[in-house]
């Protein structure tokens, strides 16, 4: 499948259709990418307590880990559906996400990263930058596995990405739907991006 000529939100419903992992919900939106053109996007990040590297083929099986250990978890707060992740997902299906994946981050129309511990050998989470709607120059997502949640990585994550985005990136107003947004208003919001674009 090809993305180039596809809207965001067109690009995932092909993704659902065709029975593929919808591991990030793809927002509405009008721009093609969220960052300028010459603005360098980040592709390691190394904090003591984890790393950061864009999703992609070689990360296929701790990802696939990370998500199949915390099913129910994540469909209650990352895709609030069963549509991800569910106990089907095959290898060929993680696969074809993490090409897909990569193939938006190297064309710029998004950027999926996994959060790995710092030896690399383990994914703790993952953080997602769209392009924004609404007034938002950008929208980011992110899921830490029920472990990682329980042990209270979550809100230690959330905390560093918002200094990252705020830091590193060009956006100067965020959006963070089921965090600084409340899920219904981001419905809302995200519905009529869509009926609008």
């Amino acid at each position: 499948m090809k993305f180039k000529s596809l809207s965001a939100a067109l690009a995932l419903s092909l993704l659902i259709a065709a029975g593929l992992p919808a591991q990030a919900q793809v927002p509405a939106a009008k721009s093609a990418s969220p960052v300028p053109a010459d603005f360098k996007v980040p592709t390691l990040v190394e904090t003591p307590k984890f790393r950061i590297v864009p999703l992609g083929p070689a990360l296929v099986k701790v990802d696939f880990d990370a998500y199949m250990s915390s099913i129910e978890h994540l469909q209650k707060t990352f895709t609030r559906s069963t549509g991800w992740p569910h106990p089907g997902i095959t290898d060929a299906d993680a696969m074809r996400d993490m090409e897909t994946e990569q193939a938006r981050f190297q064309s710029r129309k998004s950027f999926a990263y996994a959060v790995l511990s710092p030896d690399g050998t383990r994914e703790r989470g993952c953080v997602y930058v769209y392009p924004g709607i609404a007034g938002h120059d950008a929208v980011v997502q992110m899921w830490v596995t029920k472990a990682e949640y329980d042990a209270g990585f979550d809100a230690e994550l959330y905390a560093w990405v918002q200094g990252w985005m705020r830091n590193d990136w060009p956006f100067r107003n965020v959006a963070y739907p089921g965090r600084a947004i409340p899920w219904e208003k981001w419905d809302a919001m995200d519905a009529a991006a869509k009926k609008a674009g």
